[in-house]
């Protein structure tokens, strides 16, 4: 694996985070506690493997700009933008929420979970969106600027 690999394992591993959010809200809502804590452990699992590969990419290849112009990379903008502000919030709520609920605290556990499960879903799925919009759709550019 190199640093180029890194991109499409994190946009898997973001992909994955989200689809395991959505079965373990699935599961809770039809009352399955433990299939639902399971579930939540691996998506917090994924999500720090994907934490540690995007720090390490990062602090391999450096920063990566958006080639596109015009709209498009107005819409690029909007969506890093909030992925962004709200990815920094992601790991503070999901220990707390984590926590609350490994300790069985339920009820403030749900308290903080309606707002934890939106924003952790939405930060993984523009993470994906995010992959495709820079190292997919603007390939090109992107790949050139990553080779020494």
């Amino acid at each position: 694996m190199t640093v180029q690999d890194l991109p499409a394992l994190n946009a898997v591993l973001n992909g994955t985070a989200a689809v395991l959010l959505v079965i373990a809200y699935v599961l809770i809502r039809q009352g399955r506690r433990q299939a639902h804590k399971r579930v939540m452990i691996a998506a917090f699992s994924v999500s720090t493997l994907f934490l540690v590969s995007y720090l390490t990419y990062h602090y391999l290849a450096g920063v990566v700009y958006y080639p596109g112009t015009g709209l498009i990379r107005k819409v690029y903008l909007t969506i890093l933008g909030t992925h962004t502000a709200l990815a920094a919030a992601v790991p503070v709520l999901a220990i707390i929420t984590l926590r609350r609920g490994l300790k069985a605290r339920f009820d403030p556990h749900r308290k903080i979970a309606r707002w934890t499960l939106p924003i952790w879903l939405y930060v993984s799925v523009t993470g994906v969106v995010v992959y495709l919009m820079l190292y997919q759709f603007a390939q090109p550019a992107v790949k050139a600027a990553l080779q020494p």
